[in-house]
């Protein structure tokens, strides 16, 4: 009978099942490493190996270490002279309407409830092209003060927003006197023997030789530049080495009641009292039962994630310089060691009869059912896919979203986000005027600083953004339904892109005219813009 494989075997068999230029993947047991391995090349044109102190952008894992940081000047603030600084830079550094909402909390900030629209969703609309120049200390104060007012109100919801991040890592800088990176060294790094990670907020100019990929064995892959600076929402670069140093430091805390990693792991809320999951830069989810907690990372060129799993005293890390899905390479590296079978169950043949373009109304958002084999159901929410498993003929749900139709409407519970109901799209009547000529024309939005232009004909229309940020690229635009389209954007300052944002256009009394447009997208919901004479 043969043995079970070790922790060391099971990464060393992660190349093969999830290809790729190079990665590094790691598991810290009981506080010890208990097995590593990398793979591949940092750089390919240069034919580079990866090694353990190759370092990588771990991009959004940076969140949690900044909240680290910031719970341990929280709790040194005997005087309250860091707090009221922390909270006059916020004043200082985002629109007063925002601020002078009592229920928007640092709390609210740091668990992606405050209700900010995403900046880094806005830059599209701000003009921004792709692989563009954004700096943190000259474009990033400009964003906050163009983000507009909320698009739900804090604490009701959740929305991943970097926009909280952002805003905070400069509200610390100005509060404490001192640069996030400095911090970070002296609050984190130190302690935990992260002997080369930092802050460097550059992404342009990465520590060599690594290198981020683009594509897939099928379309090959190409070295992606990029030109973007951020800080309190990203921007520390890291080992493997580094990031098992980290795991170290984070088992040795998870129990001490008094260490800021407990209690920044603690169970989040929303402002109703029901629990949420995301709070203080980790996600709180389950993986076959087990409680986990963690991030993972994102820019173009690279993924990575790393994340806890209590009860078992495992941690897990995975980094990797291409566009490879590393929440599936955690999942498969925690269920081999654990013992549990990837099982694919066998779907119900269960059929549905309400599949077609949807509006979801509270949020402004097109949504598509298709039903590409009985007992399964894909959602398309604004451009990205989800799928579900068909219960029952009026319901299907999957780890993250259960949709229910009911009275002719869609009833969707996101478990990482809102709830919404959301209603069937009509296809236009003859006498209805659909064609692009009636939508074409320019569209001003004061409260994001943006201008719509929309142009177009013989059934094709084009739409593209001017802003704060330069004129952007030309996107392509798709009808959906009623005066309902969605305009493709997979490429953009960052990556990964939004997606398809929903333009819906509103006619004037006569029914004949358009009057203005909303757009959005779910990371920045509910724009209006204006018809311009």
């Amino acid at each position: 009978m043969p043995s079970e494989p070790s922790i060391q075997d099971i990464l060393e068999s992660v190349p093969a099942t999830f290809r790729g230029p190079g990665g590094a993947v790691a598991v810290v047991k009981d506080g010890e490493l208990a097995g590593q391995h990398v793979w591949g090349f940092a750089n390919l044109d240069a034919r580079i190996l990866l090694t353990p102190a190759t370092i990588f952008p771990i991009c959004s894992i940076s969140k949690q270490m900044v909240c680290l940081v910031l719970r341990d000047l929280l709790q040194n603030d005997k005087d309250k002279a860091f707090e009221n600084a922390l909270t006059k830079a916020l004043h200082d550094l985002l629109p007063q309407d925002i601020m002078a909402n009592q229920d928007l909390t640092l709390e609210r900030l740091v668990a992606m409830q405050s209700g900010i629209r995403d900046y880094w969703a806005l830059t599209v609309l701000w003009g921004a092209t792709p692989g563009g120049k954004f700096s943190i200390y000259e474009d990033a104060p400009q964003a906050l003060k163009r983000v507009g007012g909320f698009h739900f109100p804090p604490g009701t919801s959740m929305s991943y927003a970097n926009t909280n991040f952002m805003a905070l890592g400069l509200a610390i800088e100005r509060a404490s006197g001192q640069t996030l990176g400095d911090l970070l060294q002296e609050r984190l790094f130190k302690r935990a023997a992260m002997t080369t990670a930092a802050l460097r907020p550059d992404t342009e100019r990465l520590p060599p030789p690594i290198v981020g990929y683009e594509g897939s064995d099928g379309t090959g892959y190409i070295a992606y530049k990029n030109r973007i600076e951020w800080a309190g929402d990203a921007g520390i670069t890291a080992s493997l080495e580094d990031m098992v140093a980290y795991e170290k430091y984070i088992d040795r805390s998870a129990t001490d009641p008094d260490s800021a990693y407990h209690k920044n792991t603690q169970q989040p809320h929303y402002l109703d009292g029901s629990p949420a999951f995301y709070g203080y830069g980790l996600i709180h989810s389950e993986i076959e039962g087990m409680k986990v907690v963690g991030h993972g990372g994102a820019i173009a060129g690279f993924r990575l994630i790393r994340f806890y799993v209590a009860e078992k005293r495992i941690s897990i890390i995975v980094l990797l310089n291409s566009d490879a899905n590393t929440e599936e390479v955690g999942k498969h590296i925690l269920r081999k060691i654990v013992g549990k079978r990837t099982e694919h169950e066998a779907l119900e043949e269960v059929n549905v009869d309400w599949t077609g373009p949807y509006f979801d109304q509270q949020n402004s958002l097109a949504i598509t059912v298709s039903q590409p084999k009985p007992g399964e159901l894909v959602i398309n929410y604004s451009g990205h896919d989800a799928k579900l498993k068909v219960t029952i003929p009026t319901q299907a749900s999957s780890s993250s979203m259960k949709v229910t139709h009911e009275d002719g409407r869609l009833i969707i519970q996101r478990l990482r986000g809102y709830r919404s109901t959301a209603r069937p799209l009509q296809s236009p009547t003859k006498s209805e005027d659909t064609t692009p000529l009636l939508y074409t024309g320019s569209y001003r939005s004061e409260e994001i600083d943006s201008t719509f232009h929309v142009a177009g004909a013989g059934g094709m229309l084009y739409g593209y953004f001017d802003g704060y940020l330069g004129q952007g690229p030309v996107h392509l635009m798709r009808h959906v339904a009623e005066d309902v389209w969605s305009l493709a954007c997979h490429r953009s300052l960052d990556a990964p892109a939004p997606g398809d944002w929903t333009v819906l256009f509103h006619r004037d009394g006569d029914c004949k005219t358009v009057k203005g447009v909303t757009v959005g997208c779910p990371l920045a919901m509910n724009i209006l813009f204006d018809k311009m004479q």
